[in-house]
Order: C-alpha cells, then sequence, then structure tokens
C-alpha cells in the first residue's frame, strides 16, 4: 500500500534529513532545541551583513523559538518533535503554525549557507536540477523568480517530491513545503528567507539584489546530503 504524503514525509524526516531543530536526551522524548548558529555572524559577508545576522539570528528565530515552546509547553504537544508537527499543521493552532514553522525554517536556512558557499552543486545534485529545469542557470532563474515573485512575506523553495523530483515553489509567511498546508508538498532541501528582515539593512527595497548575492553564500554540500537524504 503507497504511504500518504504525510506519512512519507515523516518519516524521511525521522530517518535523518530533517534540519535537526530537535535533539534525543538519553530515552526521553525529543526536545526542541535552539542550535547554535554555525559560523561567525559576520562570516557571510560582504552578502549578508552581520548586523542582519545578528538580528535575525539572536532576535528573529530566537522569538520564533520562544514562542513555540510557550504554545506547546503544558499540552499535547510538548516533547514532540518540530518534524512530527509539520505535517499536521491544518489542525493545529496558528501560533504553532507560525513559530514551528518560523523555528524549523531557520534551522535549515542557517545551514544551507556557508562562508565558503557559491559555485554549484556536483554529481547527483547537479544532474537532478538539470534534468529538472534543463540548466544550472534555468534552474537559479526560476528560484529568483519564485522568491522575487513572493507578494509579502514568505519563503522560496527547492523541495524534493514523493517520487524523487525537483520542484520549485514559495510559501507564504511562516509555511514550508512539509506542512499539510502548503500547495505543493516535498522535503525542502534549500531555503531562501524573503523575509524583509533578512535584507533590508543592506539591501532596502531591492530584493532581487539580495536574492542574487545568496548564490555566493549556498552551501551546496548540505543541500547535496539533504537531497540525498530525502531520495532514500
Amino acid at each position: 500500500m503507497k504511504k500518504s504524503m504525510g506519512t512519507w514525509l515523516l518519516g524521511m524526516l525521522v530517518a535523518g534529513m530533517a534540519a535537526g531543530a530537535w535533539a534525543q536526551e538519553g530515552d526521553q522524548a525529543p526536545v526542541l532545541q535552539f542550535e547554535p548558529l554555525p559560523y561567525a555572524y559576520d562570516a557571510l559577508e560582504p552578502h549578508i551583513d552581520a548586523k542582519t545576522m545578528e538580528i535575525h539570528y539572536s532576535k528573529h528565530h530566537q522569538a520564533y523559538f520562544n514562542n513555540l515552546v510557550k504554545a506547546v509547553t503544558g499540552t499535547e504537544l510538548e516533547g514532540q518533535a518540530v518534524e512530527a508537527l509539520l505535517p499536521k499543521m491544518s489542525q493545529l493552532p496558528a501560533v504553532v503554525r507560525n513559530n514551528g514553522g518560523g523555528h524549523w525554517n531557520h534551522t535549515l536556512f542557517w545551514k544551507v549557507m556557508s562562508p565558503n558557499g557559491g559555485g554549484i552543486p556536483e554529481g547527483d545534485l547537479l544532474a537532478a536540477i538539470e534534468q529538472a529545469f534543463g540548466s544550472f542557470d534555468g534552474f537559479k532563474k526560476q528560484f529568483e523568480a519564485a522568491a522575487a515573485g513572493r507578494f509579502g512575506s514568505g519563503w522560496a523553495w527547492l523541495s524534493v517530491a514523493e517520487d524523487g523530483s525537483l520542484f520549485i515553489s514559495s510559501t507564504p509567511n511562516q509555511d514550508n513545503p512539509l506542512m499539510d498546508v502548503a500547495e505543493k508538498r516535498g522535503a525542502p532541501i534549500l531555503g531562501l528567507d524573503v523575509w524583509e528582515h533578512a535584507y533590508y539593512l543592506k539591501y532596502q527595497n531591492l530584493r532581487a539584489s539580495y536574492v542574487g548575492a545568496f548564490w555566493n553564500v549556498v552551501n551546496w554540500p548540505e543541500v547535496a546530503a539533504r537531497y540525498a537524504g530525502a531520495k532514500k
């Protein structure tokens, strides 16, 4: 019997592809965890400035995490991994959707960037991108269009569908393709935050310039590892 989309996504996430927004402590239930930023605030200069990184991580992401913990404490959701909540977000309170998504999305976002990023992917990931979008440049154009064209606040994504193919999408606010509220569902392997707080100090209203600069910091080995994990 074919698994449902929610079952497939949850199984894939728990198997190890997830963004690492939780940790196992002995035999205890998974606990929510606010992970350290994997590099210094100024490590992505000049493409993403230090002040934006500091505010984004220590204020915005921290607030999503704190609000998520507060929302689930004392409820039946306490002790559940955020990955387990995403496929059933339509059934949960808006505060969990907004802050659970915000926490998971940002945890992934920090990891798919690197001071040594940029260039182009290699191997299976590059082959899959070329198959799905015609070329790497074709992929970049479609991804940039999704990011620049998202009205208001949200995200642009490169995700793996259940059949292993790649697709580009965008979601509003802090939604992501893992949620059952997404128009197209799949496993995100690359995400770009296009909320104004992610770029306004340096790029002001020039979102397209920020999106273009993002390619200089993409951590393609991390994205490739997520792609490989999603196909298992």
